[in-house]
């Protein structure tokens, strides 16, 4: 089963942005994000919302509940 932060990075490399972009999106620093996507730092829950809404996709998929998007 894959932990969420690989599920966001898939979705960022499908979707042909950068973590500075999904920084931006989340006005955060860009090396704050990156912590969050290797799994270096948990990412605040915060911040599941706008990533689901950008991606267009469910908290199950990011989440790994669901295999479907």
């Amino acid at each position: 089963m894959k932990q969420y932060y690989q599920i966001l990075r898939e979705l960022r490399e499908d979707n042909d942005e950068t973590q500075a972009q999904i920084a931006k999106l989340l006005n955060i620093n860009q090396r704050v994000y990156s912590r969050y996507e290797t799994g270096k730092n948990l990412m605040p829950i915060l911040y599941l919302k706008p990533l689901c809404e950008h991606f267009g996709v469910s908290a199950d998929f990011v989440l790994g509940i669901k295999q479907k998007k």
